[in-house]
């Protein structure tokens, strides 16, 4: 029996957080102090609201996956054009080749964070895997931050990007697991998954 919003809900919840999500993070960008306001630039960030969209959705693991990449892929429009409204900025830039780049990679992160989500709810390995990749894109993440301490272009303001992204990482586990012997497991599971993500990150150009 399939529990959880159905299949309507689940359409305009993508549509909806989608639009939401891209308005919020340029607004956060902007308004926001640092260090703080640079969540704003974290592709984590947005890899924990596709997990958060399957953890929401429950059930269903096409579903979750299909919901959140096309919340992220409308995220991605929905940032340019709060930038378009707020500052002026050229409305061009919602078909450049960086905009369709960055909705590839919402598809992307939708899939492979979205159905853990859902794996939260279930039995087995599952219930830890599932909030250990949230977790760990957020400790990859800090990997970069760390890499760039005394970097001249950066100086030490990663150190603190580095401290919220970790304090981030640790809250996933304490808030999505049900036990304290699931959520150290979860951690465990994230230390590897998290060394894993920073070469995906290297990778895929990131520095």
């Amino acid at each position: 029996m399939r529990t959880g919003p159905d299949d309507r809900h689940v359409a305009l919840a993508a549509v909806l957080g989608g639009v939401l999500l891209g308005a919020v993070d340029f607004i956060w960008i902007k308004y926001l102090p640092y260090p703080v306001g640079n969540l704003g630039n974290s592709s984590a960030v947005w890899a924990v609201a596709a997990f958060c969209f399957g953890y929401w959705v429950r059930s269903g693991r096409l579903r979750a996956a299909i919901g959140a990449a096309a919340g992220l892929v409308i995220a991605v429009p929905g940032y340019y054009v709060t930038a378009a409204l707020v500052q002026g900025d050229d409305w061009a830039v919602l078909w450049t080749p960086t905009s369709l780049l960055w909705m590839c990679f919402g598809v992307l992160a939708g899939v492979i964070f979205g159905i853990p989500g859902i794996w939260t709810h279930e039995a087995g390995w599952r219930q830890v895997v599932g909030p250990a990749l949230p977790a760990a894109v957020l400790f990859a993440e800090a990997g970069l931050e760390i890499r760039r301490i005394g970097d001249p272009s950066y100086g030490n303001d990663p150190i603190w990007d580095a401290l919220i992204r970790v304090t981030l990482g640790l809250l996933v586990p304490v808030l999505a697991a049900r036990t304290n012997r699931q959520r150290v497991l979860t951690l465990a599971a994230a230390l590897p998954l998290a060394l894993a993500g920073l070469a995906a990150f290297l990778l895929a150009g990131f520095r």
